[in-house]
């Protein structure tokens, strides 16, 4: 039987309170990972508690806290809780958190460097500090990419570039940090988050013949973030030991439709 049992496992994911943050969190814990999850949104809010409520379900330990990973020291602070909440462990890493820059070329300085710490150096920092909890136990790292790491979406430059910098991060990280550390990128794509609607609906085409119009997306819906979250379970398992250095392109056959290349 093919199985996945993640019982006795430490994930640590960021931005856990909505869309693939959430959707991987609540995989992860019904495989039975123990989940430490972290947001910008306070522990008392409706957001923080529905993902609260949602891992307690699983029956598995959860915790929370409010961090601004872009700033070095709540990071620091978020992950020595992780260790004192869970007696020292992590397996898991599922670095997610981040956001769209609808910038073109011409975007201001600071615009390009809020963009490239949250998207591009938080990943880094978080990575080297989990580090050597993952190394005691032949953890993994996921990173979470975009299929804008492999198509050249107009006005959102700053993040085109940061997600496609995450894809040599992962290369990297396997490489200097493999045997003990396997590290894996996704790239998600039309997943059913804010803005991703719009996006799937410009995929129309007229069918004259009949007098209507078609999506021409090979799966003919959005992915969900639960989906992505069982990639995760998959790339945690023994079923995927031998899976590192890569990034997969989940975009539910958009880049086919497109023709991106990758």
């Amino acid at each position: 039987m093919f199985e996945i049992n993640l019982h006795g496992k430490i994930a640590l994911i960021t931005g856990v309170t909505s869309g693939i943050g959430l959707g991987t969190a609540k995989m992860l814990a019904k495989a039975g990972c123990a989940i430490a999850g972290c947001g910008m949104e306070e522990e008392d809010s409706v957001a923080a508690k529905s993902f609260v409520a949602a891992i307690e379900a699983a029956q598995v330990p959860v915790f929370y806290s409010q961090t601004d990973l872009t700033k070095p020291s709540e990071m620091e602070g978020f992950v020595k809780e992780v260790l004192k909440k869970y007696n020292g462990g992590i397996d898991i890493l599922v670095s997610n958190a981040g956001k769209n820059f609808f910038k073109g070329a011409d975007c201001e300085e600071t615009e390009w460097q809020e963009n490239m710490d949250l998207n591009l150096s938080t990943h880094w920092r978080l990575a080297k500090l989990c580090k050597p909890y993952l190394e005691l136990s032949e953890g993994l790292v996921i990173i979470m990419t975009s299929n804008h790491a492999s198509a050249t979406i107009p006005g959102c430059f700053p993040y085109n570039v940061s997600k496609t910098a995450l894809t040599g991060l992962v290369r990297s990280l396997a490489i200097e940090w493999g045997p003990k550390i396997r590290t894996v990128g996704l790239a998600p794509g039309f997943i059913d988050t804010p803005g991703n609607q719009d996006w799937f609906d410009s995929f129309q085409e007229p069918e004259k013949e009949k007098q209507r119009t078609i999506n021409l997306h090979p799966v003919k819906r959005l992915g969900t973030p639960e989906e992505i979250g069982g990639w995760c379970v998959f790339l945690a398992s023994k079923y995927a030991a031998f899976a590192s250095g890569t990034t997969y392109l989940i975009d539910g056959g958009r880049s086919a439709l497109m023709q991106d290349p990758y």
